[in-house]
C-alpha cells in the first residue's frame, strides 16, 4: 500500500507542477503549439485520465523549421587555439544532439507506446510517475538547441558561447525541472522494478525495446542521462576555457557559465544524495518490525545517513582459522550503527534492465558512542582487559578473560603467529650468540660474524612481517561492540571484523565514525544554523565539525593577543594506518602574537593527533603581526633553476628546507627553519625605516613585506635560496596609508592601501594598474582571498564583502554579512569582517562579534559567486575572529595501495637502470612473487639440508636450473626485496602516479575565549577571555 500511496502523491505533485510550468513557460511564435482539451478535474482514482488533462501545455519544436545546429567547414588562417575551440564547439553540438535524441527516444519508444497500449502494461498514473518531467527537460534543451543553432552559424565571426549557457541554464525553471526529475528518479526506478517483477508483459516490452534499439541501451541507461548532463557540460566548458586566452571577449562569459553549471550540478547532486539517503533509510525501515524501538527511531526523521556500504563480515575460530564470511550492508547514521543481512528478491534477468534493490534484515544495531575501532597496538587503550570479555561475533564460544586467546589480534592471525615465532627464534639465536662469544677456538662457520648476521636477518624478517600485517590491516575494519553481561556481571563485548572493498573504504569508515562521535557532543548539537526559509537548524552531513578548542598560548601569566597563524605540513610515516583517518592534518601549527608595545610569543602545536599539543614555545623581540609559510622548491623548480643558472654545479647551493617568516611590530623580519630542522632562526633584518611589518607574501623570486607607511619592500633570493635580507630591498610606494594585505596571483602581486588596490608585476616589480575597491575612502581593504577567477575582499568598515574579477578587475558581487549574523544575534547590524578564508568550496567569514559565517562558492575555474544562503556557526569567540587558517595534508600514496595493486605494480615495473644482478642472477619469477624478503645464509655444510636458509640474498639459479657454486664464505648481508622499487629504493609505484589525492582538512580560528551562541545550550555563554583556538575538522575528501 505504501508504494501505491506514493504514486498517488506523485500524481498530485505533477498536477500542481504542470500548472506552474504552463504559467512560467514563455512560448515564442516560431513554435508549433499543440494544446489538448484541458479538464478541470485532477487524475481520477482509477488512473484512466490522460496526462494532457492536467493542464500541461505541450510545446514541440519542428525539426523542419528549426534544424539542429551544425558547424560549417573550417575557414583558413585560424590559429591552433582557434582550431581547438572549433573542435570543442563541435563536441558541444554533437553531445547536445545526442542528448536530445535520447530524451526523444524515451518519450517516443517507451512513454507513448505504454500510454496507448491496450490492455495497459503500466497504468497511466504510473507512467506519469516514471516519465515525470521528461517533457519539460526536452523542452528546455529544444529551446537551447534553437539558440545554439544561431550561435554556431555566426561562430567564426563572434567566437562566443559562454553567455548562451548563462542565459539558458541560469533560469530557476531549469533547476526546478531537473530537481523534480532527480528527486523522483529513485521512485521511478522502484515503479519499473516492481512492474518487471509483477507484470511479464511489461518486462517483455522492455526487453523487446532494448533488443530492437540500434545501441542496445536500456531504459535505465537512457533515463540516467539527465543526471549526467551537467557534469558533461562542465567538462566541455573547462576545455573551452583552457583554450580561451586572457582578454578574449568570451572568457568572462565562459567563467560565469562554468559557475552557473557547477552551482546547478552541486544542487542536483545534493538533492540526489538526500533522495538516495531517504530511500535507503526507508528501505531499512521497512525491514524492521513496526513495534521495535529501531523502527520508531528511523521514522522520527531525526537521522541522517552518513555512510552505507556493502562490507564482508569474517568470523574466525579460536585458533585464528576463518570459519565463514558473508556480505553485510552496514549503515552509519548520525547517532547509531546498523548492520543488516542482504536478501535480493526477484529475477536476476531484470538486473540488466533496472538496478535491483535489496531487501534488508537487521542483524544488530548499536548506539554510536559505544562503538570502538580496535587497531593494532591500541588494544590496551581501547578497553579494560581485566573487566571486559571479548567474544568474536559469530563464534559459538568465547574465551574467558584469563585465557591467552583473549588477546585481540588485527589482521590474519597466521601472520601474527609467524611474527611471534620469529620473535621466539630471535631470542634463541641471541642466546646462541652469547654462547658463541665464549668459544676459545676459531671456526670458519661458527663465529661472531655469522651469529650477528643471523640476528640481523631475523630482525629484517620481523620488519617485513610487520609490513605484511600492516598491509592486511588496510582493508580490515574491526569494531568492538557492547553486549550483555556474563554471570559474574562483567560486560561482554563482541568483536566484528569487516573486510572493506579497498583501503580507501577503510579510511573513510574510520574517519566518518570518528567525526560522527564528535558530532554528538553538545557543542555540535547543532553546530551550525542554516537560515533557510523553513528555518531549519540541521546542518548538512558534510559541514565542518568543531573538534576542540584549546588555549593559543601555554603561558597564562601574560595577556597575549593573537596576531597570525600558519600551517607547516609534514608527512609522517610513523602514524598508524587509521591514525591518519582520525588525527588532525599532519604537520605543525605556528601561532604568533604578543602584547602591543611589548614582547612577542610564538607557540608551535603538533597536529599529528586528535587534539593539538604544544611542542615548542619561544619569545621574540616584538609582537608578531603576520606570518608566511614558504615551502621548499619542488623538483621541477629546482631543475629549472639549475638550467637557468650558468654557474657550475659545484657552486650551486642546495635548496633550503621549508621556512616560516615572521613580521613584527618593531619592523623585524625573522626567518625560521621548520620544526624538523630545529626551528633555528636562519635570518633576521629590519624593514626600511623600522616600519611595522603588517603582511608578508612570497613569490618564486621575492619575499614581499607590506609596511605601515605605505611601502612595499621586496627581498630577492640569495645564492643559497634564502631571502637576501642583508641587501637593501626594492621599495615601492603603494600609497600614503598602511599596506594592510597582499595577494600573490599568477605573475602579479596585489597590494592594498586605503580603499585602493595596486597590481604589480611579480618579476619586474612595475605597477600595472590601480583600481578602487570600495567607494568609501575610509573603508580600507583589510583582506584579499582568491578562488577560481575571482578575489573576495573585506574592509575596515562596513559589513560587506566584495568580489572582483582577477583579469578585468571588474566588480562582480557584493554580499552583506550582517544579514546572516542577525540569525544568531538579532538586532546587531553593525558588523565588521575581520578575517576571510576559502577552502573546498566554502568561504569562511570571521566577524568582530566572534561569529563565523560559511558561504558556498564554486570550486572550479569559474567566478566564485555566492549562490546560497550559507550557514552560521553556533560556536565562535567572545571577541573578534582575529584569523582563519586552513591545515591540509594529503595521505601518502602507499596508504591507499592494497595487495593486488602492489602485486600488479611488481609485474608492471618500468624498464629502468637498476643495481640488481643480471637476469641470470635473479631468482625465478615464481619466487619473486612471494611476499616479504627471503633471507638466506648459504653455507657449504648446510646447503643440502631442508629448511629456510638464513641469509639475506636469494640463491641464484644457473641457466641449467642447478645452483651456482658458492664461491667463498664472507658472512656479509645482502638485502633484496620482492619488489626492489618499493622496499629498497622506495620509488613510487607507477599505478599511483595518477591517483587522486585524498586530503585531510582542518580549519583554525583564533580569538578571545570561546562562546556558544545556541540559546538553548547549557554550555557557558562566554567561558574565558584568553586567546583561544577553535579547530574544525572536515570529513576526508575522498
Amino acid at each position: 500500500m505504501g508504494g501505491e500511496e506514493e504514486v498517488d502523491r506523485q500524481c498530485l505533485r505533477e498536477n500542481a507542477a504542470g500548472r506552474m510550468w504552463r504559467k512560467r513557460c514563455s512560448i515564442e511564435k516560431d513554435y508549433i503549439i499543440t494544446s489538448s482539451s484541458s479538464s478541470s478535474s485532477s487524475v481520477s482514482a482509477s488512473g484512466d485520465s490522460e496526462e494532457e488533462d492536467m493542464g500541461f501545455l505541450e510545446v514541440t519544436v519542428s525539426d523542419m523549421k528549426h534544424p539542429p545546429p551544425e558547424l560549417g567547414p573550417m575557414p583558413d588562417g585560424l590559429s591552433p587555439q582557434q582550431v581547438v575551440r572549433r573542435h570543442i564547439l563541435g563536441s558541444i553540438v554533437q553531445s547536445e544532439r545526442s542528448y536530445v535524441d535520447s530524451l526523444k527516444r524515451i518519450l517516443q519508444d517507451y512513454r507513448h507506446p505504454l500510454m496507448e497500449m491496450e490492455p495497459k502494461a503500466l497504468s497511466v498514473r504510473k507512467c506519469q510517475v516514471v516519465f515525470f518531467r521528461l517533457k519539460e527537460i526536452l523542452h528546455c534543451h529544444s529551446m537551447f538547441q534553437i539558440a545554439l543553432f544561431s550561435r554556431v552559424a555566426e561562430w567564426d565571426a563572434t567566437e562566443k558561447i559562454g553567455d548562451l549557457f548563462v542565459a539558458s541554464f541560469s533560469k530557476s525553471m531549469v533547476l526546478d525541472v531537473y530537481s523534480d526529475y532527480v528527486n523522483n528518479f529513485t521512485n521511478a526506478m522502484s515503479v519499473i522494478k516492481k512492474a518487471c517483477l509483477t507484470k511479464p508483459v511489461f518486462l517483455e516490452f522492455l526487453k523487446k525495446r532494448q533488443m530492437t534499439s540500434p545501441d542496445r541501451v536500456t531504459l535505465y541507461g537512457l533515463m540516467v542521462k539527465p543526471i549526467q548532463r551537467f557534469p558533461q557540460f562542465i567538462l566541455l566548458l573547462q576545455d573551452m576555457l583552457k583554450n580561451t586566452p586572457k582578454g578574449h571577449p568570451d572568457r568572462l562569459s565562459l567563467q560565469l557559465a562554468l559557475t552557473e553549471l557547477e552551482t546547478l550540478a552541486e544542487k542536483l547532486n545534493e538533492q540526489k544524495r538526500v533522495a538516495d539517503q531517504m530511500a535507503e533509510i526507508q528501505q531499512l525501515t521497512r525491514s524492521v518490525s513496526d513495534r521495535s524501538s529501531l523502527n520508531k527511531l528511523l521514522n522520527s526523521g531525526q537521522h541522517q545517513l552518513l555512510l552505507c556500504e556493502t562490507l564482508t563480515e569474517t568470523v574466525y575460530g579460536d585458533r585464528g582459522q576463518l570459519i565463514k564470511s558473508k556480505e553485510r550492508k552496514v549503515f552509519l547514521l548520525n547517532d547509531m550503527l546498523v548492520c543488516a543481512n542482504i536478501n535480493f528478491k526477484g529475477q536476476l534477468e531484470i538486473s540488466s534492465l533496472v538496478p535491483l534493490g535489496p531487501k534488508y534484515v537487521v542483524k544488530w544495531n548499536t548506539a554510536l558512542p559505544q562503538v570502538q575501532v580496535v587497531e593494532v597496538g591500541q588494544e590496551n587503550s581501547t578497553y579494560d582487559k581485566e573487566n571486559v570479555v571479548i567474544q568474536n561475533a559469530g563464534a559459538k564460544k568465547h574465551a574467558s578473560a584469563s585465557q591467552s586467546s583473549n588477546k585481540v589480534y588485527l589482521g590474519p592471525p597466521r601472520l601474527f603467529q609467524e611474527l611471534q615465532d620469529l620473535q621466539k627464534d630471535l631470542a634463541v639465536v641471541e642466546q646462541i650468540t652469547l654462547l658463541i662469544s665464549t668459544l676459545h677456538g676459531t671456526y670458519q662457520n661458527l663465529n661472531m660474524t655469522v651469529a650477528q648476521d643471523w640476528c640481523l636477518a631475523l630482525q629484517r624478517m620481523m620488519r617485513v612481517k610487520e609490513e605484511e600485517i600492516h598491509s592486511a590491516n588496510k582493508c580490515r575494519l574491526r569494531l568492538l561492540l557492547p553486549g550483555k553481561t556474563d554471570k559474574s556481571g562483567r560486560p561482554i563485548s563482541f568483536m566484528v571484523v569487516f573486510i572493506t572493498p579497498n583501503p580507501l573504504s577503510k579510511i573513510s569508515w574510520v574517519n566518518r565514525l570518528h567525526l560522527a562521535k564528535i558530532g554528538l557532543r553538545e557543542e555540535n548539537q547543532p553546530g551550525w544554523l542554516c537560515p533557510d526559509e523553513d528555518k531549519k537548524s540541521k546542518a548538512p552531513f558534510w559541514c565542518p565539525i568543531l573538534a576542540c578548542h584549546v588555549p593559543a598560548f601555554s603561558s597564562n601569566a601574560l595577556d597575549l593577543q593573537l596576531g597570525a597563524v600558519v600551517h607547516n605540513p609534514v608527512q609522517s610515516s610513523l602514524l598508524g594506518f587509521s591514525a591518519v583517518s582520525t588525527s588532525l592534518p599532519q604537520g605543525y601549527l605556528w601561532v604568533g602574537g604578543g602584547q602591543e608595545g611589548a614582547g612577542g610569543q610564538v607557540e608551535i602545536f603538533s597536529l599529528n593527533r586528535t587534539v593539538p599539543r604544544t611542542v615548542k614555545s619561544f619569545p621574540v623581540a616584538s609582537q608578531v603581526l603576520c606570518m608566511e609559510y614558504i615551502p621548499e622548491k619542488s623538483k621541477e623548480e629546482q631543475e629549472q633553476g639549475k638550467v637557468e643558472d650558468s654557474r657550475s654545479a659545484a657552486d650551486q647551493p642546495s635548496a633550503p628546507h621549508p621556512t616560516i617568516c615572521l613580521g613584527l611590530q618593531d619592523g623585524s623580519i625573522l626567518v625560521y627553519g621548520s620544526v624538523d630542522t630545529g626551528t633555528q632562526c636562519l635570518l633576521t633584518c629590519r624593514s626600511p625605516g623600522r616600519q611595522p611589518v603588517l603582511c608578508l607574501k612570497h613569490s618564486p623570486e621575492y619575499l614581499f613585506a607590506g609596511l605601515q607607511n605605505g611601502t612595499l619592500a621586496a627581498y630577492a633570493r640569495n645564492n643559497g635560496g634564502l631571502w637576501d635580507l642583508e641587501a637593501q630591498p626594492t621599495c615601492l610606494e603603494v600609497g600614503t596609508g598602511p599596506v594592510r594585505t597582499l595577494l600573490t596571483l599568477d605573475d602579479t602581486v596585489w597590494a592594498s592601501c586605503a580603499n585602493q588596490v595596486t597590481v604589480l608585476d611579480a618579476a619586474s616589480l612595475q605597477a600595472q594598474q590601480t583600481f578602487e575597491a570600495h567607494p568609501d575612502e575610509e573603508a580600507s581593504v583589510t583582506h584579499m582571498i582568491k578562488a577560481g577567477s575571482g578575489v573576495w575582499m573585506a574592509f575596515s568598515s562596513g559589513s560587506s564583502i566584495r568580489l572582483f574579477h582577477t583579469e578585468t578587475l571588474e566588480h562582480l558581487q557584493e554580499i552583506n554579512i550582517a544579514t546572516r549574523t542577525t540569525f544568531v544575534l538579532p538586532g546587531q547590524k553593525n558588523v565588521r569582517v575581520t578575517s576571510l578564508l576559502i577552502c573546498q568550496g566554502l568561504l569562511w567569514v570571521g566577524t568582530d562579534q566572534g561569529i563565523i559565517v560559511l558561504l558556498p562558492v564554486p570550486r572550479l575555474e569559474g567566478i566564485p559567486k555566492i549562490t546560497g544562503k550559507g550557514m552560521v556557526s553556533l560556536n565562535g569567540h567572545c571577541g573578534p575572529v582575529e584569523f582563519l587558517a586552513v591545515a591540509v595534508s594529503t595521505l601518502a600514496p602507499d596508504v591507499l595501495k592494497n595487495d593486488k595493486e602492489e602485486e600488479g605494480g611488481q609485474e608492471e615495473k618500468p624498464d629502468s637502470p637498476s643495481p640488481e644482478p643480471s637476469a641470470l642472477d635473479k631468482p625465478p619469477a615464481r619466487e619473486m612473487r612471494k611476499k616479504g624478503i627471503l633471507l638466506q645464509y648459504r653455507l657449504h655444510s648446510t646447503s643440502h639440508l631442508p629448511g629456510q636458509l638464513l641469509s639475506v640474498k636469494e640463491a641464484p639459479s644457473a641457466p641449467g636450473g642447478t645452483a651456482l657454486e658458492h664461491s667463498e664464505e664472507d658472512g656479509s648481508i645482502y638485502e633484496m626485496a620482492d619488489d626492489p622499487d618499493v622496499w629498497v629504493r622506495s620509488r613510487p609505484c607507477v599505478r599511483d602516479a595518477h591517483r587522486k589525492e585524498i586530503s585531510s582538512v582542518a580549519i583554525i580560528s583564533g580569538g578571545r575565549g570561546y562562546r556558544n551562541f545556541n540559546p538553548s545550550s547549557k554550555l557557558p555563554a562566554c567561558s574565558e577571555t584568553d586567546s583561544t583556538l577553535l579547530i574544525w575538522q572536515v570529513p576526508l575528501m575522498l
